[in-house]
């Protein structure tokens, strides 16, 4: 139940705000924010051990973002099945998606953030789409930007009412809280009331409305919140901090800004 929370407003220094929160099993390794790919050394962002890709990738050159979260609808035949993982690193590369073809993907939702515009292509495994963000506070889920799945196959209803639940606390909460605009200093200081709701708003992992959760699935795995990266794009630049520990305050580092 990945979570992308963001703010556009191109009257501000500071156009773009996105937090970007990744749920994923816990055994599944990861590195943290580095330029972990040679014939894309511009790039930064976590590299997932298992498939090479990323879930966010910064591009503090162009300056741009972009991050991929799980979509709903039909997956991509299993025998010819690619990693969504490159997605984030081409979006941030180019700005676009170039020739891609999706057909070898299971669904997504891709967000790529610039300082003057922001987009969101959404893959439901029969029809690709592309969506210009107008000024506001945005939350992208699972199922989008809102709670309804756009592919043909329904999310179970458990996890409907989670998104749900948890779009109806943070978005409010996104409205009210004073809009930072990051600088410099430690990521307490830039990021001001942001900081509260990228470490969960005080919610325990297992209440419905949860940013940050953890729960034992049926296979006895446990699948978790396990990074927040929070990312400020400005006409100057970018500011890049990362929390490997959701909702300890003191995990938090700037890998860039």
């Amino acid at each position: 139940m990945c979570t992308c929370l963001l703010s556009f407003d191109p009257s501000s220094a500071v156009p773009v705000l996105l937090v970007g929160v990744r749920d994923e099993y816990a055994d599944r390794a990861w590195d943290p924010p580095a330029a972990h790919w040679p014939d894309r050394p511009e790039l930064f962002g976590g590299r997932d051990r298992q498939a090479g890709g990323t879930w966010l990738a910064v591009n503090p050159s162009a300056p741009r973002a972009a991050c991929v979260l799980n979509g709903c609808g039909v997956d991509a035949p299993q025998d010819a099945r690619l990693s969504r993982g490159d997605l984030p690193l081409r979006a941030a590369e180019t700005g676009g998606l170039g020739d891609l073809d999706p057909s070898r993907l299971d669904p997504f939702h891709l967000v790529c953030a610039e300082p003057d515009r922001v987009r969101v292509w959404t893959w439901t495994g029969l029809e690709l789409t592309e969506r210009s963000l107008e000024p506001g506070v945005h939350m992208v889920v699972n199922t989008g930007l809102d709670a309804t799945c756009p592919g043909p196959t329904a999310i179970p209803q458990s996890a409907l009412d989670g998104i749900r639940a948890r779009m109806g606390h943070f978005r409010p909460r996104l409205l009210t809280a004073a809009r930072p605009e990051p600088k410099d200093g430690a990521t307490a200081d830039a990021w001001g009331d942001w900081l509260p709701l990228a470490e969960g708003d005080g919610l325990e992992q297992t209440d419905p409305r949860a940013l940050l959760h953890r729960h034992l699935t049926d296979a006895g795995r446990v699948f978790a919140t396990t990074s927040v990266s929070l990312v400020a794009l400005s006409a100057d630049g970018l500011r890049y901090d990362f929390s490997g520990r959701p909702g300890d305050p003191s995990a938090w580092t700037a890998v860039l800004g």
